[in-house]
């Protein structure tokens, strides 16, 4: 069975203008990688964790943010490496500079015997829908697309 996860598109207006909050991931494997390496912020569903409820802690844990919702599904893709990724959306105006992200240890370098601990999310920022196709893993621009047509049709 492929590997499920759950991510909040946390979205706002400034001067009638949508924006993204998208997540930067930590570590070594991204540190030099933009386009296409940025992210809803998400993680794995639980063994018997609703996806809205996984959305809502990888959100905490992967920026310190908390949202209130009300909070939108925008269904699920499938991305590259089979891994199913279900959104939901809500309105929030965060600082991005504020996250505070959970960490993993990862033997850094290979083969190196060293354990080095990283940030899962070393950067959060907000983008208006135009570059957010461009920073977002590709599958995921789907996400961007429902929320653009949700949007317009309220």
């Amino acid at each position: 069975m492929a590997k499920q996860s759950a991510g909040l598109l946390i979205h706002r207006r400034r001067a009638e203008i949508l924006e993204v909050l998208l997540v930067h991931p930590g570590g070594p494997f991204f540190k030099n990688k933009d386009e296409g390496a940025w992210s809803i912020p998400k993680g794995e569903i639980d063994s018997g964790e609703d996806a809205l409820s996984t959305a809502q802690r990888e959100l905490t844990e992967e920026t310190g943010f908390v949202a209130g919702g009300p909070f939108v599904e925008l269904g699920s893709v499938t991305q590259r490496g089979g891994k199913v990724v279900f959104a939901f959306a809500c309105e929030g105006d965060f600082d991005p500079s504020a996250i505070v992200s959970n960490r993993f240890e990862l033997e850094w370098p290979p083969r190196s015997g060293r354990r080095v601990s990283f940030a899962e999310v070393d950067r959060a920022d907000y983008f208006t829908l135009p570059v957010a196709r461009t920073k977002i893993n590709a599958a995921q621009s789907a996400f961007l697309d429902r929320l653009e047509r949700l949007l317009t049709a309220s």
